[in-house]
């Protein structure tokens, strides 16, 4: 079992910055792939940015180059720094562990780019 709790959203304007974090909690969590997921309102959940328990990343192309997913082994904590944010970035943030058929999810946090 697998708990993790996201932290760090809040209203930011367009261009700004953000940083979030998930922190995870349970057995062998560093084994697990760690994926930032989110949800605008009326549109499916995405994924946005995705880390393996090696460290390789992957990101969706709508926030290549001002994303960055990472994660603290020491810590238990997966970041998602998030720069020149744009009013599409707006949405609730999920954080997912996943391990073969395992998946656990976080309660989200929200993410509002406003002026």
């Amino acid at each position: 079992q697998v708990q993790l709790v996201e932290s760090g959203g809040g209203l930011v304007q367009p261009g700004g910055s953000l940083r979030l974090s998930c922190a995870a909690s349970g057995n062998d969590v560093n084994r697990y792939m760690m994926v930032w997921y989110r949800q605008a309102p009326g549109k499916q959940r995405e994924s946005v940015a995705v880390i393996t328990s090696s460290g390789t990343t992957n990101y969706a192309t709508s926030v290549k180059d001002r994303f960055t997913i990472s994660r603290d082994n020491a810590e238990n904590t997966v970041y998602l720094q998030m720069n020149k944010v744009k009013f599409e970035d707006t949405a609730v943030y999920y954080c997912s562990a996943r391990f073969g058929t395992l998946e656990y999810w976080g309660q989200g946090t929200q993410v509002t780019v406003s002026s």
